[in-house]
């Protein structure tokens, strides 16, 4: 019977990652954090091609800008459901809490900065007899 040859550990070959899932509105994005040069890419696209304005880029990076290690790590999400403002502040909130399960160390100054705070806010739903969830049809009394 032949001999197997020793398996190379591959625990030691694969880079550590680390995730973190973020829900906004109806958006949900899962990000996972390894260490990099600081690629950052949404869906398979570039940051910057993903969230257009300099506004929706910053506040996706600000668990980065808080804690100023932007350039150590590369981001990957898979954001879906809802719009761009949502998704935005999925992934601000995934890489938030990707930052924590990395080094508990951080997580005074995130909670401080407000990026650990699910934000729960969501559309209300529309209700019979009405036109929309508060809006109702004009009262006619003759």
């Amino acid at each position: 019977m032949a001999t197997k040859a020793p398996v190379k550990e591959k625990a030691a070959q694969q880079q550590k990652i680390y995730r973190g899932t973020g829900r906004r509105k109806s958006a949900v994005a899962s990000v996972i954090l390894k260490e990099g040069s600081g690629k950052r890419t949404v869906n398979g696209r570039d940051f910057k091609d993903y969230f257009h304005s300099e506004v929706q880029n910053m506040v996706a990076n600000l668990p980065f800008s808080v804690l100023g290690n932007a350039e150590k790590w590369d981001v990957i999400v898979n954001a879906t459901g809802g719009g761009i403002a949502g998704q935005m502040g999925a992934t601000r909130l995934g890489i938030a809490r990707a930052l924590v399960e990395q080094s508990a160390e951080v997580k005074p100054a995130l909670r401080h900065a407000n990026l650990l705070t699910r934000d729960a806010r969501v559309v209300e739903r529309k209700k019979y007899g009405r036109k929309k969830a508060r809006k109702h049809f004009q009262f006619s009394k003759r």
